[in-house]
């Protein structure tokens, strides 16, 4: 009796921690990725590639395992898109807030060898939020659409840093520092800031931020005036985006389908493809589930916070309204 109640009060404390945010999923990443066509029929290909949450190099750690973090993961399936010679477009459905500013790079880095290397054309369909750094890794589209009621924009940077020292007065905690280099400390969670040291990290945000908008104009050629609002770093809806040149279409994701086709001169019928490790009855693009997603023969269960609870100190190519 004593295990059934265990048990009982397991379940109940993993259903209580799903339904407050914690998120419940059958991982693992033991079995390869496996393509599973969407619709068409015709052998010419195009690869749609979900870049869903935070950008984050790091893998997501879950109560139970450790799964590949969201660059691994899409990087995997533009080697795998490679090595498929039948695949003449990507479209890149994104619906993040953006992410620290390494993996923004990261993947905006191999999109560029992407398109270099196999002369695949490349496209980008905005859902929800595509800001700030998931804008970034959408620069080195051929063509970016957003959906009508998308959240885009947000050029800029941020530097996150938590405070403690406030907390740790309360209850009479101090930290000793013994360092070597006047500026070895800069940034630490347990002290404030000097005026040298804010002027040194406002410095470093700004050769960061100058980065970024440097990449829009190579990218987007943007007017003169245009350019210095969206150097402003806030959000645009669509429309405004498209007048300054942000993106290029407003649609839904059927209609980048027929755009990307048209890009990629490929026929009607031609297939759009998913890599994942599961099938999916009656799947079809909307299908949010991850390429971590296992298959059902080998149930495992991951817990996971949410990824805003996870951020660390540092740079940020991010939105945070988003989160």
């Amino acid at each position: 009796m004593k295990k059934i109640s265990l048990v009982f009060l397991i379940v109940i404390s993993i259903f209580s921690m799903s339904c407050s945010g914690v998120r419940i999923a059958l991982l693992d990443t033991k079995f390869p990725l496996k393509e599973y066509t969407l619709e068409g029929s015709g052998t010419e290909k195009i690869l749609l590639l979900p870049v869903n949450g935070v950008i984050s190099d790091e893998p997501k750690k879950g109560l139970v395992r450790t799964l590949p973090s969201g660059v691994q993961q899409i990087v995997a399936q533009l080697n795998k898109a490679e090595k498929d010679k039948d695949i003449k477009a990507v479209l890149i459905k994104v619906n993040s807030p953006g992410g620290t500013i390494t993996a923004s790079d990261i993947l905006y880095n191999e999109l560029m060898s992407f398109k270099q290397r196999t002369g695949v054309k490349i496209a980008v369909m905005m859902m929800d939020v595509a800001a700030s750094g998931a804008y970034y890794i959408a620069l080195p589209a051929d063509m970016i659409m957003a959906h009508p009621t998308t959240i885009t924009g947000s050029v800029g940077v941020l530097y996150l840093k938590p405070e403690l020292f406030g907390l740790m007065d309360k209850f009479g905690i101090g930290v000793d520092v013994i360092k070597f280099g006047k500026h070895k400390d800069m940034g630490s969670p347990f002290r404030v800031y000097s005026a040298e040291e804010q002027v040194l990290i406002h410095n470093l945000t700004d050769e960061l931020g100058e980065r970024f908008l440097s990449l829009v104009q190579k990218h987007r050629h943007l007017k003169e005036n245009d350019l210095e609002e969206v150097k402003k770093a806030r959000v645009f809806l669509p429309r405004e985006a498209l007048k300054l040149g942000l993106i290029d279409k407003i649609g839904y994701l059927p209609d980048a389908v027929v755009e990307v086709k048209k890009l990629a001169e490929l026929a009607a019928d031609s297939k759009v493809i998913v890599y994942r490790r599961s099938d999916y009855p009656e799947d079809n693009m909307y299908n949010i589930a991850s390429v971590s997603t296992e298959d059902a023969s080998r149930p495992a269960i991951n817990i996971e916070l949410p990824e805003s609870l996870s951020l660390k100190a540092g740079f940020y190519y991010l939105w945070p309204g988003a989160l």
